[in-house]
């Protein structure tokens, strides 16, 4: 497995430098996330720039990662905008050499992509999402694209088994899994125990799991249910065990921290080692 961060840099493409690559790497990370901003924020120039630095500094771009409207809007024309969106970043994660491009199904609330709703859970809902994303899927096949496409209970893919029904319907090797376990803890049982969570999702995505995001969280001492990311290594999450399985399943996956302040990422990032050692692991550095 390799290991990449997803933050660090800014998120401005055009002011990426060599020496905010070389921290990069100085950090003991071999890959990052890039932020390509609405589908026509950058030139193919910029794009070519960005890729030869990092590549000159021996960065991998382990993800590309765009905004764009809805994939499961009801109205068809806002559905249509994010398909060519995506497409676009498809286009510009081919002149970056990314390995993947990462997919967000979208959100029926006008709060934010990931904001819920409580029609995210119909079936009419998923099957919009379904019909997008086989569109992306089939334009993905044909530019040899891989997408990676990530749920959270929020989301209209909200439990592991939306993720297997999706690959099914959806059987082309350029629609992958972008794993992020933490994003389906929706209970406090689940909080509790999430290892049921883990394993399903691992064993859902099995053959079709480029990148992971890693995190970690605690449940807080509040009268209501709150759930609350932390620094890797500081909440409830078993991270020897959790690497051990991904490595199982897919031993040449990137696992990428994220949603940590800068200043937060070395501390998170030797936490992480410590469990890739107490795993009996090592980082491909290639």
């Amino acid at each position: 497995m390799r290991s990449g961060i997803v933050g660090l840099l800014p998120s401005d493409l055009t002011t990426i430098t060599s020496a905010k690559a070389t921290y990069v790497r100085t950090l003991g990370f071999t890959g990052v996330s890039i932020i390509l901003g609405e589908p026509d924020s950058y030139t193919l120039r910029d794009l070519h720039h960005a890729r030869d630095i990092l590549t000159g500094e021996g960065v991998v771009i382990a993800q590309a990662n765009g905004t764009y409207p809805s994939l499961v809007d009801p109205d068809e024309s806002i559905r249509n905008a994010g398909i060519e969106g995506l497409k676009q970043h498809m286009r510009s994660a081919q002149a970056l050499a990314a390995d993947t491009v990462y997919v967000r199904p979208g959100s029926l609330s006008h709060s934010g992509p990931w904001a819920p709703h409580r029609d995210h859970h119909k079936e009419a809902t998923f099957e919009r999402a379904i019909s997008s994303i086989t569109s992306l899927a089939v334009a993905a096949e044909s530019e040899g694209i891989t997408l990676a496409i990530e749920g959270h209970v929020l989301s209209v893919l909200d439990r592991p088994q939306r993720i297997v029904t999706l690959l099914e319907r959806i059987p082309m090797k350029s629609l992958s899994v972008n794993l992020d376990p933490v994003n389906f803890v929706g209970s406090i049982w689940d909080a509790w125990n999430p290892q049921p969570i883990y394993e399903s999702l691992i064993k859902a995505a099995r053959g079709r799991l480029k990148v992971a995001h890693w995190k970690d969280y605690i449940v807080e001492n509040d009268l209501v249910l709150r759930i609350t990311e932390v620094p890797i290594g500081k909440g409830l999450i078993d991270h020897p065990s959790w690497l051990t399985q991904l490595n199982n399943v897919a031993p040449n996956s990137w696992v990428l921290i994220e949603h940590l302040r800068p200043e937060q990422i070395p501390c998170a990032k030797q936490a992480l080692d410590t469990a890739m050692q107490a795993a009996g692991l090592a980082w491909d550095l290639l």
